[in-house]
């Protein structure tokens, strides 16, 4: 009997963890995510600031819109502003409190010191879910620019990468 009880209690206190639901079909999301660099002597600092709205479509699918936009403070000028506002769609693996994705973006890079040109490329991250709805992102994407179609086969070599962490929360 006694341990029995023992292993109720054990149940009761693992069941929160095992609670932590995965977004199902319909749940929508928000994230917060940051970024910034500076030179050693702070003459040259970008700051990014990321923001993205999902819809899962199922428990592990889920399109939506990420907007990203840069400042960016060199010494002897005026802050400069760039953003880029792109579609993608993520696949996430895994049903616990930490998921991994996949995914593509597809949008366009505009701003005062960068040529209107559209963007696209791979993406892949974690997701940890600290709370229920609650969760803490990473994520690396490798962006690559183009004009048109045939110019992104030759541009897709040209990409950089841009990394960025930050909050999510599933409503």
């Amino acid at each position: 009997m006694n341990r029995l009880f023992k292993m109720s209690i054990l149940a009761v206190a693992v069941a929160p963890a095992i609670a932590l639901a995965a977004p199902q079909a319909g749940d929508r999301e928000i994230t917060l995510s940051g970024a910034g660099s500076s030179d050693k002597s702070f003459d040259d600092t970008v700051f990014s600031v990321q923001g993205s709205w999902g819809k899962y479509l199922d428990e592990s699918s889920m399109w939506g819109i990420r907007q990203t936009i840069n400042a960016r403070d060199e010494e002897g000028e005026s802050v400069q502003f760039d953003g880029s506002t792109r579609v993608f769609y993520d696949y996430h693996f895994g049903s616990g409190n930490t998921r991994p994705f996949v995914g593509l973006s597809l949008g366009g890079l505009y701003g005062e010191e960068v040529d209107e040109t559209f963007m696209g490329g791979p993406e892949v991250g974690v997701k940890y879910w600290v709370q229920d709805k609650t969760f803490i992102t990473a994520m690396a994407e490798y962006q690559f620019l183009f004009k048109s179609g045939s110019d992104a086969r030759d541009r897709y070599d040209d990409g950089a990468f841009f990394y960025s962490v930050g909050l999510g929360y599933n409503f």
